[in-house]
């Protein structure tokens, strides 16, 4: 297998690929067979998720989706998944990078522009700036973006609760959740080399081949 073909040298020097989307578009199935699929070439493999990911992370995550919290503000709900972020970078995501580990992380600062920035009215460039400080500015080689109408999610993710009670952020309205889906289009279609949206209404047979083929295409050739 011949290593990344960018100016990166090595694909083991530094990949970092992110998953974005609503709930209930598959992000979770599609990174752990995406891992597999590193794995098999040898590769050495973090997968992380956001909020959490550390002890720190995990408790911010509690704090953050608890309904309970009905008083958190939307500045203080910024500031709290960009501290959870901080911490992935810090204790995660960057040794892991300079061990040179392929890294996989179920959202990133993508999330933030979206739920808050958009999705509670923040603004994407005051959430992108607390983040930029948060992350020391740390970006994705790679997004892929499952993109799924949010009345399909709302069915997924209650179909998945399976009766259990929806967590804080779950409990917003779908004209919410519709501000959060324009917003990842958004910046999808400002940053077309980075971010890849794929139908996520598709198969998770079709998806894992689609990512597999703009994996291998951008970043390893298979012998």
């Amino acid at each position: 297998m011949k290593r990344h073909k960018s100016d990166v040298t090595g694909v083991q020097r530094r990949l970092f690929i992110t998953f974005e989307g609503l709930d209930g578009a598959g992000k979770s199935t599609q990174i752990e067979r995406l891992l597999h699929k590193f794995q098999a070439q040898g590769l050495r493999v973090v997968m992380t998720r956001e909020p959490g990911g550390t002890e720190i992370g995990n408790a911010l995550r509690e704090i953050l989706l608890d309904p309970k919290h009905t008083a958190l503000s939307p500045r203080t709900e910024a500031l709290l998944y960009a501290a959870s972020r901080a911490q992935l970078l810090h204790q995660v995501i960057r040794p892991a990078l300079e061990r040179g580990d392929v890294v996989l992380c179920d959202r990133y600062v993508d999330a933030s522009l979206a739920y808050q920035g958009a999705g509670l009215g923040l603004g994407s460039e005051e959430v992108a700036r607390l983040n930029r400080f948060a992350t020391e500015d740390l970006k994705p080689n790679l997004t892929f973006l499952f993109d799924l109408p949010v009345q399909e999610s709302q069915s997924r993710v209650l179909h998945a609760r399976s009766g259990s009670a929806p967590d804080r952020i779950e409990r917003r309205d779908a004209e919410y959740f519709q501000r959060v889906r324009q917003e990842f289009l958004r910046i999808a279609a400002a940053e077309p080399e980075r971010v890849v949206v794929l139908d996520a209404t598709a198969s998770p047979e079709r998806l894992e081949q689609e990512i597999w083929n703009i994996v291998a295409n951008r970043y390893v050739d298979l012998e």
